[in-house]
């Protein structure tokens, strides 16, 4: 079974068609990349995966839960276990590294501060940026500042994550250390 199911997607804004009959199936363990053209929905895609869109037609289904026939608290539990490196990395500007990294431990658990403390450093040392720690996000260059975003994307350790451009404008070195953290992330 796959963890992901789109089938007859449909989706427009206002007259233009963005999907037509989109059927996909991602399955877990696997890393699936969605390319096209900018403005071809790649984005959009997303959005409708994570419930953050809703589609004109047909269905989109997460480890067997129907994304948009799903309650609220449903739909809230099933983003839990979903990470998302967003394209503009979406840091929090006015808190620095280690405190965006422990951000959704602590909205969204009840751990113990020394133990948010060692999965933050772990998520830090995992992307290569330990050291780091004490730095604000206007302080990273674009390659720190997306693998600080992926520190936290997977600080939860969700069932997946989902990427969006993550390779936009960066250099052929950062590129490199973020293909090997999406690799080893996956294993």
């Amino acid at each position: 079974m796959a963890l992901i199911e789109v089938r007859d997607l449909h989706f427009y804004r206002g007259d233009r068609a963005i999907f037509q009959g989109v059927d996909l199936d991602i399955e877990q363990g696997k890393i699936t990349a969605i390319m096209g053209p900018s403005g071809t929905g790649k984005t959009t895609l997303l959005k409708l995966i994570g419930g953050q869109l809703r589609p004109d037609k047909g269905k989109i289904i997460v480890d067997g839960q129907d994304v948009h026939r799903a309650s609220r608290q449903q739909l809230y539990d099933l983003r839990m276990r979903m990470g998302m490196l967003f394209q503009s990395g979406a840091l929090l500007t006015d808190i620095n590294v280690f405190d965006n990294v422990a951000f959704p431990l602590r909205e969204h658990t009840s751990l113990p501060e020394s133990i948010i403390r060692d999965l933050v450093l772990m998520k830090l040392q995992a992307v290569g940026l330990r050291n780091a720690k004490g730095l604000m996000p206007s302080e990273l260059s674009g390659g720190m500042a997306r693998r600080v975003a992926l520190a936290r994307a997977v600080a939860l350790e969700p069932m997946m994550v989902m990427y969006d451009e993550p390779f936009t404008g960066q250099d052929p070195i950062s590129m490199g250390t973020l293909v090997n953290l999406i690799q080893r992330i996956n294993r």
